[in-house]
């Protein structure tokens, strides 16, 4: 199975301005990753990945992966025991078609960065019968620091009720939508590996990693004859004192309790599945300081409302050696900005930003692997939040190609050794608003274009 990044095009959850952005590029340590392949899951189910993983690797789930999912990481044969640890390394190449005007991070050149992206350790499987976990750790080159990454502790149990039958339960969590049993919400959003020393949008909505890592939440879920599902809950901010403990990301309190939810209903076509659901999060958060050390501390005043409402549409195709898939999500949010414009941090107090995400897969013997995605994000004009031409307007798409040799029934090492070779291109129609002279300094959108190379290795 696979944890959360955000390191794709449609960048932080999070508002700042576009030259900020740039300098600290799309996605530092501790902003939370995907959650990445543990082949921990494949011991305990006897299963090779691709049981579980569109092309064998992944976050991409098939239907017997979101069901090992729903049901708590639980499944497993007979009593073999198998130890709940697994290991994943990530290193990358990213070049962008022109320079960038600095080091998008210290230790790093204008371009051509070789990096080890992450190094990660999970606790990850079944702890009964009815409780399991999945527990990430990260260490990234780009910031220096092993810190928490996602953490999502499941209790689920099956039921039913004359001709109905479905799973209920409950998952502790530390990101909103990676409790997510479809792994199409956006802590799973393609491109499952990015670049994190490349530019990246201005901003997107806080569904996109706002709270990740930052916060603590439960919530109750059901699935329902396999078709209807429905979760609901909230996230509370955790302690200061606790992020500098982990290395997490503290961008302020949340005011009480921010609530969650998540509905999909799931119909089964020819040869495949088609799942089509929505989100919703309300969250309040306040402004943060530092005191006379430098440490960051949450200060007292008005927060920034931000209300986030969102569709999704997953189709999967399977016959014989070839698997299509095709995602989409869009989500919308709307906001008041009370402290950020009371403190002449915004030109509006109310602001807006929309994102959609669609991308299309194909897959030969879970192998071989072609995929296209398009983003666009789109929003209010601040000038004083985005600065510069005052837009979060960021548009493009990316192609890419995977090989992936091991992760079947009969490969080397199954199931304790998995692998990727990815080689991913993104490119840029529009960038903060304009295709030419994006920064002000003559640089256009395409020179953010970016050639991303990595290899995925997971234990």
């Amino acid at each position: 199975m696979f944890a959360m990044t955000k390191h794709h095009p449609s960048g932080e959850g999070r508002n700042i301005s576009w030259l900020h952005k740039l300098a600290i590029a799309a996605g530092l340590l501790l902003a939370p990753t995907l959650v990445l392949a543990v082949p921990a899951y494949a011991r305990q189910t006897h299963q090779p990945c691709a049981a579980c993983h569109v092309g064998g690797f992944g976050p991409e789930l098939t239907p017997f992966g979101r069901e090992f999912k729903i049901n708590g990481y639980t499944m497993s044969v007979g009593s073999d025991t198998k130890v709940p640890l697994s290991a994943m390394l990530v290193e990358s190449f990213t070049q962008t078609a022109k320079a960038q005007t600095a080091p998008p991070a210290n230790g790093f050149g204008t371009n051509n960065n070789l990096e080890l992206q992450q190094a990660s350790v999970f606790l990850a499987g079944r702890l009964n019968d009815h409780m399991g976990t999945f527990v990430q750790a990260t260490y990234s080159e780009n910031g220096g620091l092993l810190g928490w990454d996602n953490a999502d502790v499941r209790y689920a149990s099956p039921f039913s009720h004359g001709d109905h039958s479905g799973t209920w339960g409950i998952s502790v969590n530390n990101n909103p939508t990676v409790s997510d049993v479809f792994n199409s919400a956006p802590a799973w959003i393609y491109p499952y590996m990015g670049p994190d020393l490349a530019p990246g949008a201005p901003a997107a909505p806080m569904l996109f990693g706002g709270l990740g890592g930052q916060s603590i939440g439960a919530t109750a879920y059901v699935q329902l004859d396999g078709k209807l599902y429905l979760e609901a809950g909230g996230y509370r901010s955790l302690s200061v004192a606790w992020s500098y403990r982990v290395n997490g990301p503290y961008d302020g309190k949340l005011s009480g309790v921010a609530p969650y939810a998540r509905a999909a209903y799931t119909w089964q076509v020819p040869h495949g599945n088609l799942t089509l659901g929505g989100f919703l999060l309300d969250m309040k958060r306040g402004a943060v300081g530092s005191d006379l050390n430098g440490n960051v501390i949450p200060l007292a005043g008005p927060t920034d409302n931000y209300n986030d409402v969102g569709l999704s549409g997953d189709y999967q195709f399977f016959k014989g050696d070839h698997i299509v898939t095709v995602s989409g999500l869009y989500v919308h949010e709307s906001q008041t900005l009370n402290n950020t414009y009371g403190g002449g941090g915004s030109s509006n107090l109310h602001d807006n930003l929309d994102s959609f995400n669609l991308k299309g897969s194909y897959w030969f013997r879970n192998t071989y692997g072609f995929t296209l995605g398009q983003f666009i994000n789109n929003g209010s004009n601040d000038l004083t939040l985005y600065g510069n031409n005052g837009s979060p307007n960021t548009q493009g798409g990316t192609l890419e190609f995977d090989y992936n040799p091991f992760g079947k029934a009969t490969s080397w090492m199954q199931p304790y050794a998995n692998v990727r070779f990815g080689l991913q291109y993104t490119y840029y129609t529009k960038f903060s608003g304009l295709v030419h002279n994006v920064d002000g300094a003559g640089r256009n959108a395409s020179d953010n274009n970016t050639l991303y190379a990595y290899i995925w290795l997971a234990i």
